[in-house]
């Protein structure tokens, strides 16, 4: 049996992570700004799932959510941060306040919220399991913003991942595609200042187009998640579904090709040896 701190479970990948794991059987501590949207899921479970509020920008509200965590079970042995959301809009469309905002949840958030578990973390030797995005692999116009944010987290992990090795602690990036939650719905927001100049390349019509429409069933993407926790060596990336496995491997392909095309020239920039 495992124990979870997930973030974020007001809805989408969080809640259904954290009823799923309670299903099978796992303590979970679901957490989200207001704990109060939380109970009724809670319920059924009989004190195998607690709920307590935690707001990801705030350092505090981090570290008091882990102390309770710890007093309420002992521990846990998996992380999930999964508190965030997307903005939309070209990079001269969007405002401080709208992409500062974002980066605060998603990355700083992230940040505080590790650092707080980290000490328990690395007392149970447990994973961290950081959601990102397709997003979070290859960059595209309109979603620059989200991209960034996406980016900063991959290269947090994958920096988490080495340094928490000698603890035993695992580390894995998950890089969902389009799935049928309602990230397109509440859990996007789109930059007010709309630009004609940048029609081309704007999210807006794929927003209302996609949303409730996404191939991806989320269940499935859930119990690969869990399968993937549960394993002996967790991979350190997971695109999930075939949408992120395209990214992927269209940005290996492209890394790959400006490399093989650049290597003699771009290799030569050492001192000339004597």
């Amino acid at each position: 049996m495992k124990t979870w701190l997930i973030t974020g479970c007001s809805s989408g990948f969080g809640r259904r992570l954290a009823l799923a794991a309670a299903l099978r059987g796992d303590q979970v501590i679901a957490t989200a700004r207001n704990a109060k949207s939380l109970e009724e899921m809670a319920a059924p479970f009989a004190g195998r799932m607690i709920t307590l509020p935690l707001d990801v920008t705030d350092a505090a509200s981090a570290k008091a959510a882990v102390a309770r965590a710890d007093e309420a079970f002992g521990g846990f042995d998996v992380l999930v941060n999964n508190a965030g959301y997307g903005l939309f809009g070209a990079i001269e469309e969007g405002t401080p306040e709208e992409y500062r905002t974002m980066f605060e949840v998603n990355v700083f958030g992230l940040i505080e919220t590790t650092r707080a578990a980290l000490p328990v973390l690395r007392r149970k030797s447990g994973t961290i399991v950081n959601m990102s995005s397709g997003a979070g692999i290859a960059g595209s116009g309109g979603a620059g913003y989200y991209n960034a944010a996406k980016f900063a987290v991959e290269g947090l992990s994958e920096a988490l991942a080495g340094e928490l090795k000698p603890f035993g602690i695992k580390v894995m990036i998950v890089e969902p595609g389009p799935f049928r939650t309602d990230f397109l719905g509440r859990s996007i927001a789109m930059a007010a200042n709309e630009m004609p100049e940048y029609a081309a390349s704007s999210r807006r019509h794929y927003r209302e187009t996609n949303n409730g429409n996404q191939a991806g069933d989320p269940d499935k993407a859930i119990a690969v998640i869990l399968q993937a926790v549960d394993a002996e060596a967790p991979p350190l990336h997971l695109p999930l579904g075939p949408a992120a496995h395209a990214i992927a491997e269209r940005k290996l392909a492209a890394f790959r090709s400006d490399i093989d095309a650049w290597r003699d020239i771009s290799i030569a920039t050492d001192f000339d040896q004597p």
